[in-house]
């Protein structure tokens, strides 16, 4: 059910993609379950007829009434009231059983769609683009994998299955009254065309405000989160005050809706409810007649209306199975919008498993620290034409990245250095594909990163960025995310050691097995740092790109860092944004990016000598250290 402050009230992050729910079927919208619950349909089947039998059995009651009144009661014999009344225990008793049987068969089966569904939605998060997760806010996904998902399982548990039993109880319930006196029967059938006029209307009206709850629910979400992570902000800032204004406006906005869906169901509850009773009270008027005539016995008035009002409950209970149903195809609708969302285009089956080009180029890496290859070769990372345009960038605006041709020679560290918004980060996310590029193409070892898997990619290049996020595990095990899992202590103590952590980590209540908080904001800025930095190189990685790693450690503990990556890097071959020129002492060479497109490359001296806005960035008047998108 969610909002965001200052933000337009919608579906979702995509307010064009929403589905209109004037246009939607909430059967065919519902129908979308169906792989998911096929494997467990058995069992929903078998409930399902539980449930009717359970129900249809308290269509027999009326009729051991009729027998009662008409027999035992008309003869006084107490037997048989004793015998009738036992009749109607044991009924009771067998319906109870069957109804607990029925929510027994159906309990562990939901339980397990409802888990399948959250892990193939989880699963899916994990395929989907960064671009897609830069669009949406974190609480609408998150409340699409609990609230949605809930509302899921209780329509299979409770309105799918009785939407049928009722539907089955009232057929056979009116047929009972037709048999019982057809004339009564047909009062009764009256209000069937109303209802059904009703009934249509209230579920295109309750589906639209369903909707809108749930949206808003998500858009709340996002606001709770978002005050939680940023406590330190909200508090620092002395925002608690806005910050609880929008909560509330949201809040406000939740509740209102969810009172006008509160008032559409007393609206059709209240309609459901006098209708039907009305005819009851006409049926019963026109019966007594009949009886005071002698042209119906007592005991068939007593079993045609206890009937009737055995048909209460299902008749009653169609309002809020239709609500239910309503939600729970709004549900549907928000999980598939994510489960629809186009995923990262997977690699050509063309990809190959060779890292060598396919002409026989001079791949590989060569250890060099100050060059390695010749710049004629094809090893290392090349950038041919890259060219790259955000997907939610408006029409006729420039690109990000506009024509980039760059080489890094196997071996070698490549400084990137540029002014803010020059498309530093941007570049950086290409090589591991966190961002398809748009246009040219980008080498490793002379192989095109557009034609190898994902996994392998990412098995081959090393990130670490500059805002460093850390899960809510050990220290150690968020330094070994780097590896492939065949890391141990000894690589873990070597990881440590180069991005000087060691000695604070030793210093932790339980060393690298301290549990961390969430975004480890249990430890400092400089300390989630240098931890980020030990997982990108715990794995010894061929490739490293490193986003100013080191933009929040102070200056004698930068040197200490930097001393020990010296000899990382000699391993590798590295992309590493700087700005600071501490950072780029590290590098063989520097290139500085400008408005999207390379200005410059060669050596930090060379760059100092040559170019007038290098030797201004680095002397520490431009705003060196924000970040670029």
């Amino acid at each position: 059910m969610p909002e965001k402050p200052d933000a337009p009230e919608s579906p979702g992050p995509d307010d064009p993609a929403a589905p209109d729910p004037h246009g939607r079927s909430a059967v065919r919208v519902l129908l979308r379950l169906w792989p998911y619950v096929r494997p467990v349909r058995g069992r929903l089947f078998t409930a399902a007829f539980v449930a009717i039998v359970a129900s249809c059995l308290s269509l027999v009651i009326p009729l051991v009434l009729k027998w009662l009144v008409d027999g035992p009661v008309a003869d006084r014999d107490p037997g048989g009231v004793w015998l009738g009344a036992l009749y109607l225990l044991l009924l009771g008793i067998a319906e109870a059983v069957l109804f607990g049987y029925r929510r027994w068969l159906v309990a562990r089966p939901l339980s397990g769609v409802e888990a399948r569904m959250r892990a193939d939605l989880y699963g899916r998060l994990q395929r989907l683009p960064i671009a897609f997760h830069d669009r949406w806010a974190s609480g609408q996904l998150l409340s699409r994998g609990t609230t949605d998902l809930m509302l899921v399982r209780m329509f299979l548990a409770f309105p799918l299955t009785f939407l049928l039993v009722n539907a089955v109880t009232i057929l056979a319930g009116y047929v009972l009254l037709l048999a019982q006196d057809w004339s009564l029967g047909l009062v009764l059938l009256t209000p069937v065309i109303p209802l059904v006029v009703v009934c249509s209307v209230f579920e295109g009206r309750y589906g639209l405000v369903a909707r809108r709850a749930q949206d808003q629910v998500g858009d709340l979400t996002t606001v709770v989160e978002e005050s939680v992570l940023g406590i330190r902000i909200v508090k620092g800032f002395g925002r608690h005050r806005s910050q609880a204004r929008a909560f509330r406006e949201l809040a406000g906005r939740l509740r209102g809706t969810e009172l006008v869906k509160a008032r559409l169901l007393a609206m059709i509850w209240a309609v459901i409810t006098v209708v039907p009773e009305l005819a009851i009270g006409a049926a019963l008027v026109l019966g007594t007649v009949q009886v005071a005539d002698g042209d119906l016995s007592a005991g068939t008035l007593v079993a045609f209306l206890s009937t009737a009002l055995a048909l209460r409950w299902p008749v009653e209970s169609i309002g809020f199975l239709l609500a239910m149903s309503q939600e729970a195809a709004t549900a549907t609708e928000r999980y598939f919008e994510v489960m629809d969302a186009e995923e990262e285009p997977a690699a050509p089956a063309t990809g190959g498993t060779t890292d060598t080009p396919p002409g026989g180029g001079s791949g590989g890496a060569s250890g060099g620290g100050s060059g390695g290859a010749s710049g004629g070769g094809s090893g290392g990372v090349r950038f041919e034409g890259v060219t790259f345009r955000y997907p939610d960038a408006p029409a006729g605006s420039p690109p990000v990245l506009d024509g980039i041709d760059l080489h890094i020679r196997p071996g070698e560290t490549l400084a990137l250095v540029g002014g803010t918004g020059s498309g530093k980060t941007t570049l950086t996310a290409l090589v591991p594909r966190l961002h398809e590029a748009t246009g040219g193409r980008i080498l490793l070892d002379g192989e095109d990163i557009a034609l190898m898997e994902r996994d392998r990619l990412r098995a081959l290049v090393s990130m670490a960025f500059e805002e460093p996020t850390l899960f809510s595990a050990s220290v150690g095990e968020n330094v070994l995310m780097g590896a492939d899992g065949t890391a141990g202590e000894p690589e873990l103590r070597r990881a440590l050691g180069v991005a000087q952590a060691d000695g604070f980590v030793d210093r932790l209540p339980e060393g690298s097995g301290t549990q961390v908080g969430e975004q480890g904001l249990s430890l400092s800025g400089g300390q989630r740092q240098r931890l980020a930095l030990a997982r990108a190189v715990v794995g010894r990685p061929r490739f490293l790109v490193l986003d100013d790693p080191l933009s929040a450690l102070d200056v004698h503990t930068e040197a200490r860092v930097e001393a020990a990556l010296r000899e990382v890097l000699r391993e590798t071959t590295a992309l590493v944004v700087a700005h600071r020129p501490s950072t780029v002492m590290l590098a063989d060479r520097v290139a500085l990016l400008s408005e999207g497109r390379i200005a410059a490359v060669g050596t930090h001296q060379e760059l100092l000598r040559t170019s007038e806005e290098y030797a201004w960035l680095m002397s520490g008047e431009a705003k060196t250290g924000e970040g670029d998108r």
